[in-house]
């Protein structure tokens, strides 16, 4: 049932067609939020959630874009601005995944290309939306980043340097913009249940259902997208008055030995 918290307010999550992403687009369109949802190929999964919003009652829509490229958040931004007239919160959730390899066996163009996704995207599209949050008396930035900032494991430089990145973005956006009203935070989940979880699950557990690993993680299991969701509703909520640059762990008190 949802609470109404967010009645009023316009998303827009990046990455939002699958797994976290998906589940942040669904968590904030039950409190109430229009949800406008980023996808970069995956054009069906983003209709799929757009649709279980609108059955929620609430506006959503889809839109195809390139976050690493700043002329598509820019344009993508000003169109989910003017089609649903205005923007309040803004969730950097697009990622990808680097291939496991070390720093002497990594490619130029793979470490760019993880970059890009982690650090420059985040970049490009709060200094696109920032001109419309600072339209509001309440607006959020939310960076989805990673536990892989706790521990930077080997063979992981690209992903862990692109995380930490964004996290830096957060804390120096925090400090910018806390006098126009936004709070920036972060939220880190550790493995999660995702198409890329599952994926990581592979690579380096070498288990082909991530659900192999749920004994080996807190309370029994590995995360799920609606753990992170919910840290992102409440940094969000009126729930939220005065947290702004600060940093939610969702790895259950511990990583799990699964690596």
């Amino acid at each position: 049932m949802s609470s109404g918290h967010l009645e009023g307010r316009v998303a827009l999550v990046t990455g939002g067609s699958r797994g976290i992403g998906r589940g942040i687009a669904l968590a904030l369109a039950r409190e109430g939020a229009d949800v406008a949802v980023n996808y970069r190929s995956q054009s069906a999964e983003a209709e799929a959630v757009v649709a279980e919003i609108k059955a929620m009652g609430r506006r959503a829509k889809a839109y195809g874009a390139s976050v690493d490229d700043f002329s598509a958040c820019e344009a993508m931004v000003e169109m989910v601005a003017n089609d649903f007239g205005g923007l309040s919160i803004l969730i950097n959730n697009a990622g990808i995944a680097s291939r496991g390899q070390p720093v002497a066996d990594t490619d130029p163009a793979e470490f760019e290309r993880v970059m890009r996704v982690h650090a420059f995207a985040p970049h490009f599209m709060s200094k696109c939306a920032i001109p419309h949050l600072r339209k509001n008396s309440r607006a959020d930035i939310v960076m989805i980043s990673s536990v892989a900032t706790l521990n930077h494991a080997a063979n992981g430089a690209p992903y862990n340097m692109g995380k930490a990145a964004c996290e830096a973005l957060a804390l120096t956006l925090a400090k910018e913009e806390q006098k126009n009203g936004i709070r920036v935070n972060i939220v880190a989940p550790s493995l999660t249940v995702s198409d890329m979880g599952e994926r990581l699950a592979k690579a380096v557990a070498g288990v082909s259902d991530i659900h192999e690993l749920d004994k080996r993680f807190p309370f029994g299991r590995v995360s799920i997208p609606e753990d992170v969701a919910a840290a992102v509703v409440w940094l969000v909520s009126p729930a939220n008055a005065y947290a702004s640059g600060q940093k939610i762990n969702i790895d259950g008190g511990g990583m799990g030995a699964w690596h």
